[in-house]
């Protein structure tokens, strides 16, 4: 919400002969040179009354752009948005009120809102006469299918004189900030595993039944609260239980964006790279519902959220921070300068990350290898290959060369990952629900564990 009284400032003082008289219109413009070319043929042809004339159309303009840039209307504006943060290709609403906080009505007013041209046309209103006191509410709307995040400000004021002779404008000085978020897909729930800590969905709906608490009991201690006493247990085991108050970690999912630009081509909302950061976004959303702790991690090395030890977010009161300060990285991310994937390679070899799940650009032999090595240290894993060039030959129409993502696929895949091919224009639910089936035919072979 931005709010402000826009005025004159000293600067525009000094100079306020020459702001008076930029601000008249071609109809003000007109009236002053009738006058003054009037005033020359009264004075060659010795008419006084075509003097008056002259006089009084040359000084009607003046003398509005005067009134009018002393004019101090004090005028309160604010702006709301609904909502704050929009998916890209959704439309926000802003609402606009004015309020005339001064004792005198204004007179017509035009309020205009400076908005990105991304967003839409610049929105216009004409209010009317506002009383002393008064206030007038108009609202637009503003869409944007591409992500990031966009100013709306500041609110102008054009001023103008009954005779349409002058028009001033006068700017408040805050604006607001629109993010627009990448599209989230929901995804379809699958069996959840490769739970290497603490529990995720399954493990919190059998807790949802029995309570926590009743499953973690211990002795009694000196000093312990007496409501918390498990008297079911302590009829059990003859001596006083009492409920923990510790609480079970939960399981971990790491979600990897590659943002390599060497890994991606083209550009657009219809590109590979923003289909991966969509991708990624929805996965945060889906594992962040189901009850993990998540974080963003780059190939840059970079994880969000970043704060703790393990930089994991995802407790039930953090949760929706976690999920906001995510989507605000992922509304402004872009290809990163890097050429390899060591960087997150070294993040990820720290510890037990739980499960991976991966969005990956072009690779050639060398990251593929390093990718493999990332899933030792997950206890499942899943990647989404694309194959940006193929985007590009569907997208033109034009043949390429050899595909070598096949080949990419083999090697994750003997590496221990749930790996798929993402083909142009490919719904992400679909991919998941493949995935979980490879993941199934996969354990049924091997015995190995599954990605979620």
């Amino acid at each position: 919400m931005t709010q402000g009284v826009p005025g004159h400032t000293p600067e525009e003082d000094k100079g306020g002969l020459r702001t008076a008289l930029a601000g008249l219109t071609t109809r003000g413009r007109s009236f002053l040179a009738a006058g003054i070319a009037a005033a020359i043929c009264a004075y060659v042809l010795g008419q006084s009354d075509l003097l008056r004339v002259g006089l009084l159309l040359a000084v009607l303009p003046l003398l509005c752009a005067t009134v009018l840039y002393r004019t101090r209307y004090r005028v309160a504006g604010s702006r709301r948005l609904a909502p704050g943060r929009v998916p890209a290709s959704s439309e926000a609403r802003v609402h606009l009120r004015m309020d005339n906080v001064s004792r005198l009505p204004t007179g017509l007013l035009m309020l205009q809102d400076r908005v990105p041209y991304v967003l839409g046309p610049r929105p216009r209103f004409v209010l009317d006469r506002v009383e002393a006191g008064g206030r007038r509410e108009v609202s637009y709307r503003v869409r944007s299918d591409l992500r990031g995040r966009y100013p709306l400000g500041p609110l102008q004021l054009r001023l103008t004189d009954p005779f349409g002779l002058c028009e001033l404008t006068r700017s408040f000085s805050t604006y607001d900030t629109l993010t627009v978020i990448p599209r989230v897909e929901p995804l379809p729930p699958v069996r959840l595993s490769g739970e290497a800590k603490g529990y995720g969905d399954g493990r919190q709906r059998a807790l949802a039944l029995a309570g926590e608490d009743d499953v973690i009991p211990r002795g009694y201690r000196h000093g312990d609260d007496l409501r918390r006493v498990h008297w079911r247990l302590t009829a059990r085991y003859g001596e006083l239980m009492v409920r923990r108050e510790e609480q079970p970690q939960r399981s971990r999912c790491t979600v990897f964006l590659d943002t390599r630009g060497l890994a991606f081509q083209g550009a657009g909302p219809d590109s590979a790279f923003e289909w991966a950061v969509s991708g990624a976004a929805s996965t945060l959303v889906h594992m962040l519902e189901r009850g993990f702790s998540v974080r963003l991690l780059t190939d840059t090395g970079s994880s969000v959220p970043a704060e703790g030890a393990d930089g994991f977010a995802g407790a039930s009161q953090e949760s929706a921070d976690a999920a906001g300060l995510m989507m605000d990285t992922l509304a402004v991310i872009d290809h990163s300068d890097g050429a390899g994937l060591s960087r997150a390679y070294d993040v990820l070899r720290g510890g037990n990350e739980g499960l991976l799940v991966a969005f990956f650009g072009d690779l050639d032999e060398e990251q593929a290898t390093v990718v493999a090595k990332m899933r030792q240290r997950s206890g499942g894993a899943i990647a989404f290959l694309l194959d940006s060039e193929s985007w590009v030959r569907e997208g033109a129409d034009v043949p390429g060369p050899l595909d070598k993502s096949e080949e990419r696929l083999r090697m994750l895949r003997e590496a221990g990952w749930t790996a798929l091919k993402v083909p142009r224009g490919a719904g992400l639910a679909d991919l998941w629900r493949q995935a979980d089936r490879q993941r199934m035919g996969i354990g049924a072979g091997s015995g190995t564990e599954g990605w979620s």
